[in-house]
């Protein structure tokens, strides 16, 4: 049995290590968190405080598309705001 936990763990290491990640930080919280590359473009959500986000490398963007990512995150940080000063 010990032998088929370490193939598992060796399967899931293996599998790990071939995905690709970017960093990103949470708009929310701001920590840094890694972020499979297949869900770019995709809305995620901050493993820390449950904020949501649209998955994006700032590296690959335009001027201006990062001027809309910066409206946007300004925008969830001001509704998670609202959300929790509706809760308080």
């Amino acid at each position: 049995m010990a032998s088929h936990e370490h193939h598992e763990r060796t399967d899931q290491s293996a599998e790990r290590s071939a995905k690709v990640f970017f960093q990103q930080g949470c708009p929310v919280c701001g920590r840094r968190l890694e972020i499979d590359v297949n869900l770019l473009g995709r809305r995620v959500y901050c493993q820390h405080c449950g904020g949501g986000f649209v998955a994006m490398d700032s590296s690959l963007l335009s001027a201006e598309a990062r001027v809309d990512v910066l409206l946007e995150q300004a925008a969830l940080v001001l509704e998670q705001a609202s959300a929790d000063a509706a809760t308080d």
